[in-house]
């Protein structure tokens, strides 16, 4: 696979192979093309040359069923300024075709620390608590797919640590994952990571 924005070769001849039960972990420095490369594997952008293949067919050509398993989060947490915390939980999880009652939105909010904060309004609340609630989402989510932009960003010493324990707990169940992120995943052995390192490539 390879990927080229604004004239720039971010990676050339990339093959990734990624099975049930993989945390797959993207490193490089800015700009080496880490979300390029996610947004390519969600299906959000194409290859200058290459394809994706899910179940050993290409995603274009099995969208519909790509996306029923796939839930991407990107490196903005798409939380809408207007909506309270416990609208933007619901917006989101009816757009993955799943409906909760409030009380369980509720309880999925307390798992990442946002009880009493259900009716404050997005636009009140800090860049941490926005991406709490987009976070929320991993907890009610059927994906098998998880592809995620910088989930770690803005969230506390125990909110990676839960989070981290959620991820082990959808590996354990089949799905797989794949992410950026800056930091180490320390409750993982190095042995359970798969990681691609991008860099700038060169004439």
């Amino acid at each position: 696979m390879t990927c080229i924005r604004e004239d720039r070769l971010l990676f050339d001849q990339l093959s990734i192979e990624i099975n049930a039960g993989d945390i797959v972990q993207i490193e490089g420095p800015n700009g080496s093309g880490k979300t390029s490369l996610l947004r390519i594997l969600a299906g959000l952008s194409q290859p200058f040359e290459g394809d994706v293949l899910f179940n050993n067919q290409l995603i274009r050509q099995s969208r519909e069923e790509f996306h029923q398993h796939l839930l991407y989060l990107g490196h903005l947490p798409g939380v809408k300024g207007e909506m309270n915390a416990q609208e933007n939980l619901s917006f989101n999880l009816a757009l993955q075709g799943l409906t909760i009652h409030s009380g369980d939105i509720k309880q999925t909010l307390a798992a990442v620390n946002l009880s009493g904060f259900e009716d404050s309004l997005a636009s009140h609340l800090s860049l941490g608590q926005h991406r709490r609630i987009s976070l929320a989402r991993l907890y009610k989510s059927t994906a098998r797919i998880w592809i995620l932009d910088e989930p770690f960003t803005a969230i506390d010493k125990q909110g990676v640590y839960d989070l981290e324990q959620l991820f082990k707990k959808h590996i354990n169940q089949g799905g797989c994952i794949i992410l950026t992120t800056h930091q180490d995943l320390l409750t993982f052995k190095p042995s359970q990571i798969k990681k691609i390192t991008l860099d700038y490539l060169t004439d």
